[in-house]
């Protein structure tokens, strides 16, 4: 393994270069692997005060062609992240103001956030291509407008929780899409580095081991005529974008074999891609606050800023 990186240390994590020779797989000692702290659940989130954007921005005419823009204080341009929610790609479960909690974290820790919208898969035109489309022309909104609002989109991040994980390797890796498909953009927005935030980014893999009402019972909806073909990054690979695989010990929705198996994949096509597994499950990943969170904002900053 060339880059893989393996660590529950967030200490270790940043001490490692991504550049400097060879890689390492940090295993940590078994006592730091205890998590006895009770997990978070979605109330513990969704009951704190639900912190409100800079503004919102219309990018087409649809109903989820919009995207909330979170900006630090200061004059810009200011580092961006790409952010994609999660809720098994479904609206009923989550919509974007489920990651403003994380995206005020983002705001206040100086780093400007684009937090898109998308179809979900029970929403009419969701699924394949629609929900895939509404990603991409998110991404590619930023590229085209960011300067207008203060932002350096010459080196973007995406953040991507649950499905929202796969959807930003995917919208990493769409330049791969063929020129037949129906998700092919002839100029996509190109991303420096994706964090993968508890992420079920190989639809194959994951269908085994998420719940089955996440994503087995949805399949047809992310299936187009290949398949997971067009859809699943795993396909895409290798995609040319530094990532890092951040998953909850005792995550129930993204087991953390998940990231490992994607980092490994990923390592394997040629890609520079980093594991690190955290305390907690998957409400955590985007709990500010939280050991699971703090790690992401660190790999955050370090994509951004290195």
């Amino acid at each position: 393994m060339r880059r893989a990186l393996v660590s529950t240390l967030l200490p270790l994590f940043l001490a490692v270069s991504a550049h400097a020779g060879e890689p390492q797989v940090i295993s940590p000692p078994q006592a730091d692997m205890r998590d006895d702290a009770p997990l978070m659940s979605w109330p513990d989130l969704l009951g704190r005060p639900l912190p409100l954007p800079t503004q919102s921005i219309r990018i087409g005419d649809g109903a989820t062609d919009i995207v909330d823009l979170w900006l630090p204080e200061g004059e810009g341009p200011h580092p961006v992240v790409l952010m994609i929610h999660g809720g098994c790609w479904q609206k009923a479960i989550a919509d974007r103001t489920l990651m403003n909690y994380s995206a005020e974290a983002l705001r206040a820790a100086g780093i400007a956030v684009w937090n898109i919208e998308y179809r979900g898969v029970d929403e009419e035109g969701g699924g394949y291509p629609g929900t895939f489309l509404d990603v991409g022309r998110a991404a590619d909104a930023l590229m085209a407008r960011g300067s207008e609002f203060g932002l350096d989109t010459s080196k973007v991040v995406a953040f991507g929780h649950s499905a929202g994980g796969h959807l930003a390797l995917w919208a990493a890796g769409r330049h791969r899409l063929s020129s037949s498909s129906a998700l092919y953009t002839e100029y996509p927005a190109r991303l420096y580095g994706v964090v993968n935030s508890g992420g079920l980014a190989d639809l194959e893999a994951s269908e085994q081991l998420t719940l089955k009402s996440c994503l087995a019972d949805i399949r047809d909806r992310l299936e187009g005529p290949n398949g997971f073909a067009e859809t699943s990054p795993a396909y895409l690979l290798p995609i040319g974008t530094v990532q890092v695989s951040i998953n909850g010990v005792r995550d129930r929705i993204a087991p953390p074999i998940l990231g490992e198996q994607w980092t490994l994949k990923a390592d394997l096509s040629g890609d520079e891609a980093h594991f690190v597994e955290v305390p907690g499950g998957h409400v955590e990943l985007v709990s500010p606050d939280t050991e699971a969170f703090e790690t992401e904002l660190a790999a955050i900053r370090r994509l951004l800023l290195d």
